[in-house]
């Protein structure tokens, strides 16, 4: 199979545009010799007009039920970019039905339909991928062969945030994503699943963890189809309704390797409108990024002669061949869809290949441990452990 046939469920939604916009831009960048892909169904409720869809992906038939595309022979690969409450059932659906799946993060609710998930796919026999794009940038791929290469010696600390300010507003109106029922997990499986997938490409498995799940603002203003990023007046004569899930997080945690993790994360960071960032230490150096630099990691080596010691700026550039693939020259930054590009293209590789490829659903399952380990333990109030498997 040389070309890829995909149906995109949620096709109107940010993340429906950017896989909709990275499958018909990755050739121009990557080529065709390891693939290409055909959007053939976009999927999306009755209240999206179909009109503008078709613009999107010309050619591809619009659906209202996303059981149609996963039904269709003509579909080889699922991309589920709907609500969390329903990557499970859609999921399962779309392997059960022998089809390729491109999920999402949270892949799951709970660690237990991730892992039933993975499992599944072990038996088709199909490539699965999780949503986990932030990694993806050419930078921590360096970071990884950093770590790899043994020049920062044994990690002994991570520490890790990602915080953004869309409820730093009390008066920010409710959304779905604020819903227990359609979001069971709140900001841990929404943000906190992005830190912790830096933890897993970088560092290894969690095996143990305390968390303290906050709910900030206790009840919101409702909205009427209000989308993420929208911005609105309010009345006066809205109703209101109940936060019922996670607003922020505080955690610490170990590493199967021995190493200890501090990590926060939260949606009500007023005036931080996206900061990412992480520092890994270890015996002989250690390395920093935050998002800002979005290209730029920082490294600081023991092996620098004293009074020389300090950390040093490097900017990933086309020594790298995926940075090369978009730009010629270092510190022309590769924002956010550039990585959703390098995010399909290797799903498309990774099928075409038949190779699994970072981050499959089995490491999907993992990052719902750690999710469920954080809901447990802010529930209990105590440490909880992550078996392996």
């Amino acid at each position: 199979m040389s070309e890829v046939r995909v149906a995109v469920l949620g096709a109107s939604g940010w993340m429906g545009k950017v896989h909709t916009m990275a499958y018909q831009t990755f050739p121009h960048f990557f080529g065709v010799s390891d693939g290409t892909a055909r959007i053939v169904a976009l999927v999306e409720g009755p209240s999206k007009t179909a009109g503008d869809l078709s613009h999107r992906a010309p050619g591809a038939r619009i659906l209202q039920d996303w059981n149609l595309a996963v039904a269709d022979p003509d579909v080889d690969l699922i991309d589920i970019c709907l609500p969390d409450h329903l990557h499970y059932q859609v999921a399962k659906a779309a392997l059960l039905a022998g089809k390729h799946v491109y999920c999402e993060k949270p892949l799951a609710n709970t660690a237990s339909e991730a892992r039933e998930l993975a499992d599944i796919a072990r038996e088709k026999g199909v490539i699965t991928r999780v949503g986990h794009a932030f990694p993806r940038n050419p930078v921590h791929d360096l970071a990884k062969d950093i770590i790899q290469s043994g020049e920062i010696g044994e990690i002994k600390l991570f520490r890790g945030c990602q915080h953004v300010d869309m409820y730093g507003d009390p008066n920010a109106p409710f959304m779905w994503r604020a819903d227990g029922k359609l979001a069971p997990t709140g900001i841990v499986g929404d943000t906190g699943s992005h830190i912790f997938s830096f933890m897993d490409f970088l560092v290894g498995r969690v095996s143990s963890l305390i968390a303290d799940n906050l709910i900030v603002t206790p009840r919101r203003p409702v909205v009427e189809g209000l989308a993420y990023g929208e911005q609105v007046k309010l009345s006066g004569n809205e109703s209101w309704a109940d936060i019922t899930n996670p607003d922020a997080t505080n955690l610490l945690c170990r590493f199967e390797n021995g190493a200890g993790g501090v990590v926060d994360f939260s949606r009500v960071a007023t005036g931080r409108k996206f900061m990412q960032t992480y520092e890994i230490y270890g015996t002989k150096g250690s390395i920093a990024y935050t998002y800002d630099e979005i290209n730029r990691l920082r490294f600081y080596s023991n092996d620098d002669r004293t009074g020389r010691r300090g950390f040093r700026e490097i900017d990933v550039g086309p020594e790298n061949p995926t940075f090369r693939a978009f730009l010629p020259l270092p510190n022309f930054g590769l924002g956010y869809n550039e990585s959703k590009i390098i995010e399909v293209a290797e799903v498309i590789r990774s099928i075409v290949a038949n190779r699994p490829m970072w981050p499959t659903f089995d490491t999907g399952h993992h990052l719902c441990q750690i999710v469920d380990a954080c809901m447990e333990s802010s529930r209990q109030k105590r440490w909880v452990d992550i078996p392996l498997g």
